[in-house]
């Protein structure tokens, strides 16, 4: 009998679809498994490329993870009894996105989830740990089994990203801006060369045991943590906290009592890129090595899917 595969996406640019199947490519090449997918679609879908409006007005909304009305789920994949379900998401605003986000807090998602076995494939600019944590906690309230989680980024320095980024999301070409900066989002090196992350969950599934899925995923480069960027992650999230509170109190996106609460962010979130991060990075270097051992402990933690973190 095939192994049944159900992979969840949202995707706007199709970087998410190309890097699920890249993963895939081994599951798609044997016949014994069948897979079936399912791109999230909201009522309202997000734009492509950003307005640059809009593109700030989702922040409230995505940090404070406030769902958006979905498409519904076929029946002909809520009918199915599925072996292994994977599930990829980005991170904006340090949160799942709101699509993503809007799918796990659906009916629909416990009806799919329950009980079965889970992994998440991320693919964001390059901080993505606290955004985990709330999927990690979301699963588990599911009752989902979470048993791997592979994250696929950019890996040039954190400001030449914020600058290749922009330049994609508002300009909707993935290319050289100026013809001076890389190419933006994950490289094509790494979203061809993520197929050997598929070969463990292949062998995983057909074993029907995912005890030591997420060990192996980690063992070949499936989840890289940078302790700078898990120090970042966490400082960014106490200020986006309060910054997303204040403006959802202002009303609800697309409201123009938001706009200037709005702006006054993204003025405050250039200053915390070009100012604040560096400050920072400094004072991690200098904290750092007397918590040498907390950081490699820490790092382990959100290598793997636990979801509680140690002391």
């Amino acid at each position: 009998m095939k192994k049944k595969v159900l992979v969840v996406y949202y995707t706007q640019t199709g970087q998410q679809k190309e890097i699920l199947d890249n993963i895939l490519k081994p599951l798609a090449a044997d016949t014994d498994v069948a897979l079936t997918f399912h791109r999230i679609q909201p009522v309202q879908d997000y734009p492509f490329p950003w307005d640059s409006h809009r593109f700030f007005d989702a922040f409230p909304e995505s940090f404070l993870q406030i769902p958006c009305a979905l498409h519904p789920v076929g029946r002909q994949i809520l009918e199915q009894d599925y072996d292994l379900v994977i599930l990829g998401y980005q991170v904006w605003y340090l949160s799942p996105s709101i699509p993503f986000n809007s799918f796990l807090k659906s009916e629909e998602a416990k009806m799919l989830l329950r009980g079965r076995p889970v992994v998440t494939v991320i693919n964001c600019r390059n901080m993505w740990v606290m955004a985990q944590e709330k999927v990690k906690k979301a699963l588990h309230a599911i009752g989902a089994h979470h048993v791997g989680n592979i994250v696929l980024v950019d890996r040039h320095l954190n400001h030449i990203s914020v600058i290749t980024i922009v330049h994609w999301m508002m300009k909707g070409k993935k290319d050289s801006y100026l013809g001076l900066f890389p190419k933006p989002g994950v490289s094509d090196q790494d979203i061809k060369a993520s197929r050997r992350f598929g070969e463990p969950v292949l062998a995983h599934l057909k074993s029907n045991s995912y005890t030591t899925l997420q060990q192996t995923l980690v063992e070949n480069g499936a989840v890289r943590v940078k302790p700078i960027l898990v120090f970042t992650d966490k400082r960014a999230n106490s200020m986006f906290a309060k910054w997303a509170k204040l403006i959802r109190s202002k009303g609800l996106p697309g409201g123009t009592a938001r706009k200037p609460w709005l702006k006054a962010f993204n003025y405050y979130l250039i200053f915390a890129i070009w100012v604040l991060a560096p400050i920072v990075s400094l004072l991690f270097l200098i904290l750092h090595l007397p918590f040498r051992s907390i950081l490699k402990k820490e790092a382990r933690y959100f290598q793997s899917v636990n979801i509680k973190e140690p002391r």
